[in-house]
């Protein structure tokens, strides 16, 4: 189904600040046409990202700008399903982990050859999670940057704050619930036209299930947000230690689960990149 043109334009307001080259692709997968923005120097250690739910890899573009792709190929995807340009099969939608990680398999049989580094945001992360437990073999490394539902569950009050916008979303709502979870803070205002205009797009029931279970096998870099009300971030760095001994785990104060990749995107990216 065409994105309605409200929508389409905003993506492509929100493109045009991300850092040139932009090259798209949209990647025949069993369960639709993914679309992937990739830039960042050719020939550089390729990097996956995955958007959290209800938005689109245009969601790591103040990230980007902030230096993201400076030594990486970053190839930033749409979700099939969620708000963005990939595009759902008929008849064929995702259901299970196993789902996703076949899913996940054709988009990166599509962009590179050998093992990547994979980094997931909220619901991404979680995706991301069950690949590193499903696809050992496939990663270099898993990024996690304030995944929900992996390493601590949701807290009621949030879900309860959630749950209008979710069930019935319009712009209002939208920004409504993203100006109470940051307290305020100033997020990029592109994205923010782009996550208000998805308000018009049917998206499909995001696949749910047990947590995924983190273990030594690949390296786990992760990073939560220190003011996040989606969860108890301290707790959740702790089980991310406890489960994966060796990984890299830190809490970024101040900073909420909804504004990480905008207030907090010179730490995310200084993170990453190990600096």
């Amino acid at each position: 189904m065409p994105a309605p043109s409200a929508f389409y334009a905003a993506y492509q307001e929100a493109l045009r600040s991300w850092p040139d080259p932009v090259d798209v692709r949209m990647i025949a997968t069993p369960y639709g046409l993914t679309r992937v923005n990739s830039t960042g120097p050719e020939g550089a250690p390729p990097l996956v990202l995955l958007p959290g739910g209800g938005t689109s890899s245009l969601v790591w573009g103040v990230c980007l700008r902030a230096g993201l792709a400076r030594e990486r190929r970053v190839h930033a995807v749409d979700l099939v399903g969620e708000p963005g340009m990939s595009v759902a099969a008929e008849g064929r939608a995702l259901r299970t982990p196993a789902d996703l990680a076949a899913w996940l398999d054709a988009v990166l049989d599509g962009l590179v050859e050998g093992a990547v580094e994979l980094g997931g945001y909220s619901y991404g992360g979680w995706i991301a999670a069950h690949y590193a437990a499903l696809r050992p073999e496939r990663l270099r490394r898993l990024v996690l940057l304030d995944p929900t539902q992996v390493c601590a569950g949701l807290r009621p009050g949030y879900v309860v704050r959630a749950v209008p916008m979710l069930l019935r979303p319009t712009p209002e709502r939208i920004r409504s619930f993203l100006a109470w979870e940051t307290g305020g803070a100033v997020l990029d205002q592109a994205w923010l036209r782009l996550r208000a205009a998805a308000a018009a797009l049917p998206t499909a029931r995001p696949v749910t299930g047990a947590r995924p279970v983190l273990g030594p096998e690949v390296p786990l870099l992760a990073l939560f947000a220190g003011a996040a009300r989606c969860h108890d971030p301290a707790r959740a760095a702790r089980a991310a230690a406890q489960a994966a001994p060796g990984a890299v785990v830190a809490v970024l104060p101040s900073v909420s689960h909804h504004a990480l990749l905008f207030a907090g995107a010179g730490e995310v990216v200084g993170w990453v990149a190990g600096e």
